[in-house]
């Protein structure tokens, strides 16, 4: 590309888009990648602040920004990912089903290391719907060469830095427990809670049990309805550290592996998560009950999506747990 004073410009092609800012109004375009700029444009043009104009010269060692957009848009997209058409030298990047993001972060930071280079996602592991923007791409500046968007393509390879884990159609039992609601004393609030989040998610509740305190009920419960097809079991109430708080003894019990008791997030610090074979067993404490957003909201969509979570998943929450 060479640059040309807007008043020579008349008969040149526009290598890059030219955005319009009428404040209030409009912003977006007004020129785009490839428009031969014609007489009535000058005074259009000069009205923008576009005293000089960047036209366009093929050279074969560079890509234009659009062509660059498109090649990094390739390393971005995985599974269920559609890419936008080119705006401004730019690609954004869209959710094609609901389901759990997934960002290869290592991949797109050595990406984004790259001089001029530069790929933007939302959060690891938030949770998407169909349609929704997860990411862009573009290059700092109007041309680049070849070489290095090569060198990016190179260091990705086969893999993509992004991608769309759907959810699972899983069976979930929900056992609620406390003397308090076994015997009638106080009614079921929880419930109704856990149901509105499972909404969201590909589920079938297959099972709703009450149980006492006492472990053995709870333990009981929980794996007659492992036994009657549930994949995902949810257990509220007796979380806590009073003596007759017995739901972590229980899943302890009934679990082959116990992930962790006690998560760093607030609230949801007495969260437990343990596995029966391949189900999963957490024991929601209180604060999901009553409190907007809790470590169940984190970890939630990744057992939705049918990942399965370890201690380093539950330890990493910390950073951005105080929610």
């Amino acid at each position: 590309m060479k640059t040309v004073k807007t008043e020579d410009a008349v008969g040149h092609v526009l290598c890059h888009d030219l955005t319009q800012i009428i404040k209030g109004v409009s912003k977006g375009p007004r020129f785009k990648k490839g428009h031969i700029v014609q007489p009535e444009d000058i005074e259009v043009l000069l009205s923008m602040g576009k005293e000089n104009l960047f036209i366009y010269e093929y050279n074969e060692n560079t890509y234009h920004e659009n062509e660059a957009a498109e090649h990094l848009a390739n390393i971005c997209s995985g599974e269920n990912i559609n890419k936008s058409g080119l705006a401004e030298g730019k690609i954004n990047l869209t959710a094609a089903c609901d389901g759990l993001l997934k960002i290869d972060i290592e991949l797109l930071n050595l990406i984004n290391d790259i001089e001029s280079i530069m790929i933007a996602t939302k959060y690891n592991n938030t949770p998407v719907k169909r349609g929704e923007p997860v990411g862009g791409t573009r290059i700092i500046p109007l041309v680049i060469e070849k070489s290095v968007i090569e060198k990016c393509e190179e260091i990705a390879g086969d893999k993509k830095i992004i991608n769309i884990v759907p959810y699972k159609p899983l069976k979930v039992g929900i056992v609620t427990t406390g003397n308090e609601i076994y015997y009638g004393k106080i009614k079921d609030t929880f419930t109704d809670v856990i149901r509105e989040k499972m909404e969201k998610f590909n589920f079938e509740e297959v099972g709703h049990r009450y149980s006492t305190d006492d472990m053995g009920s709870i333990s009981k419960n929980i794996m007659e309805l492992i036994g009657e097809g549930a994949e995902f079991i949810m257990c509220t109430g007796g979380m806590s550290v009073d003596p007759d708080d017995n739901t972590p003894g229980a899943i302890g019990e009934v679990s082959n592996k116990v992930v962790s008791y006690g998560a760093p997030v607030l609230p949801g610090a007495m969260f437990m998560l343990a596995y029966r074979d391949n189900v999963p067993i957490v024991g929601l404490p209180g604060c999901v009950m009553y409190s907007g957003k809790t470590v169940f909201d984190l970890i939630l969509p990744r057992l939705a999506a049918g990942e399965e979570v370890v201690k380093r998943d539950i330890v990493s929450l910390g950073n951005g747990g105080f929610l």
